[in-house]
């Protein structure tokens, strides 16, 4: 052993040197990855304004969502090469691809100039991030859970769980600081560029922080009993008794989890600004004021695994999530644009049309308008207004009626229905937007602090769950997989799919029924299948 292994003093420095360059690290790729997701609005005009307004705003959040399907392919990619030469070389190539694909999205043209070819480019770019991303986290944590002392594996984790909430944190903070400094005329034109062109230098300190780092020490010792895997793809999933582990990895805990994640950090605030009509601005120092109180959360429940166990904590969070979120968010709507919860009340809005005439309220090429029948015009114009509305089967004479609380248009043409339209909302009650001062502040970061905790129940103890499930030989491989799926699919996709359910329904809380019942299945699934590991060692 070394000198500094042995000695308390020594041992205390080598442990905070470990946890902090990798969650440093892991941190500054967080908010490469992340700013995409917040400014989707923004983003949405400047690379997909050949669509309608709903359709951009639904592929902005697709583009966004792309980055998350390759995660998976970047887990296999890197997982393989950091169980074959090492954890601490693979997420130095994972961060020079992840910094350099955010610095060029800050310099891509917009739809404006070249036309199709920018979402292209844009979407390519996801998908290099994601790719970079699918081998940094379980590099990451694989790295400080082998550093970490026994029964302390939660608590030192933790630290790397904090970094996707710390990474999106500081996102939120330069996006802030920019939107208020320029004003958001010019920070929608070209301000919006900024946060991406800054990652330039933090990719800078990433690197040469993470070039301070040894390998990890259940690497080195593999290496010197020569038992390092040399097919770890095979080992991990061609084999049953590994990829059954993966498998309940992957249900059991990580796909409950990941959806908790996104709607507590992501839907919340795409809720927020696109939904309830705060304005942007707003809607991000909401969130940041409720990240800001929960993450130290991600540390306390970390800790507390390594006492009662990983399981409970992160399946009673999944319960949580499942049996509150319905009422959380319509708390929320109530606290956030109160006009809009009383007008809802007070006089709904009902489409009543033949099934048969309404179209999926979605354009995958940008070139419908929906305007062939009176349910498309109603709908698409309540679409577009943020307006929640019910379906019923029925119509007046052939033609659609849309009833607002006891007003009654009948759907004849484009423009006098929406003339009509705007004169029954206003009359209603509906706002334009949410009111600034109206809004209740205190109550909608009490409602965020608590998704955030949620978050943090599910998310603080995962990493030690996956690194302990699966033997050191194919861990990074291993582990990696499980948590990318889960993260980059059930919870990637979760926003694009709940904005499109409720796109097609008008009812603004029916994207919930999506995490709900991935928590709900996680929750059934891990307290049957998935094992309790907070006593099992690291070497084997």
């Amino acid at each position: 052993m070394t000198t500094e292994a042995t000695s308390p003093t020594g041992t205390r420095q080598s442990e905070r040197k470990v946890i902090l360059a990798s969650s440093l690290g892991t941190v500054f790729e967080w908010y490469d990855f992340y700013l995409y997701g917040l400014l989707a609005t923004v983003i949405s005009a400047q690379f997909f304004s050949g669509v309608n307004e709903t359709t951009g705003f639904i592929f902005a959040l697709a583009a966004f969502a792309a980055g998350f399907a390759v995660r998976p392919f970047g887990a296999l990619v890197f997982g393989r090469i950091g169980d074959l030469v090492g954890r601490k070389n693979t997420f130095l190539v994972t961060m020079g691809l992840m910094g350099a694909s955010t610095f060029l999205v800050g310099v891509l043209p917009s739809y404006a100039s070249i036309g199709v070819a920018a979402p292209i480019l844009l979407v390519l770019l996801r998908l290099v991030q994601g790719l970079a991303l699918g081998g940094e986290y379980g590099g990451a944590a694989t790295y400080v859970a082998e550093h970490a002392p026994e029964g302390k594996r939660g608590l030192f984790t933790s630290f790397i769980q904090t970094t996707a909430t710390l990474g999106l944190f500081a996102a939120l903070g330069v996006v802030i600081v920019i939107r208020s400094a320029m004003g958001e005329a010019a920070f929608a034109d070209w301000g919006w560029r900024i946060p991406f062109l800054i990652s330039i230098v933090l990719l800078g300190i990433s690197l040469w922080i993470r070039l301070q780092l040894e390998e990890s020490p259940v690497f080195k010792q593999m290496k010197v009993e020569g038992t390092i895997s040399k097919a770890p793809l095979t080992e991990a999933f061609g084999r049953w008794e590994n990829l059954k582990w993966v498998l309940v990895a992957l249900f059991g805990a990580v796909a409950g989890q990941a959806v908790v994640w996104y709607s507590g950090q992501f839907y919340a605030l795409f809720f927020l600004e696109k939904t309830l009509k705060v304005d942007g601005a707003t809607a991000n120092i909401l969130i940041a004021i409720a990240l800001a109180l929960g993450t130290p959360f991600f540390i306390f429940f970390g800790w507390l695994s390594d006492k009662v166990g990983r399981k409970p904590i992160i399946l009673t969070g999944c319960a949580l999530a499942a049996l509150t979120y319905f009422p959380a968010f319509q708390m929320l709507t109530s606290a956030a644009n109160p006009a809009l919860s009383e007008a809802q009340a007070r006089a709904p809005v009902v489409v009543f049309a033949h099934a048969e005439t309404c179209s999926f309220q979605f354009d995958p090429i940008g070139r419908t308008s929906f305007d062939r029948t009176g349910c498309d015009i109603a709908k698409s114009a309540l679409a577009k207004a943020g307006i929640p509305y019910a379906n019923e089967d029925g119509a007046y004479h052939g033609r659609a009626l849309v009833h607002v609380g006891e007003q009654v248009i009948s759907v004849a043409d484009k423009q006098s229905f929406a003339a009509a339209l705007s004169e029954s909302l206003a009359v209603a009650g509906y706002p334009a937007k949410a009111d600034p001062a109206a809004i209740n502040k205190p109550m909608v970061v009490a409602i965020l602090f608590y998704l955030v905790l949620l978050v943090t129940m599910v998310y603080g103890p995962i990493a030690a769950l996956l690194v302990e499930l699966f033997p050191s030989r194919i861990r990074y491989t291993a582990m990696s997989l499980p948590y990318h799926i889960g993260n980059g699919w059930f919870g990637g996709f979760l926003p694009t799919t709940a904005f499109a359910m409720v796109a097609a329904t008008g009812n603004i809380y029916y994207g919930l029924w999506y995490p709900v019942i991935v928590a709900g299945l996680t929750l059934v699934v891990g307290l049957l299948f998935l094992p309790e590991t907070f006593r099992r060692s690291l070497h084997r």
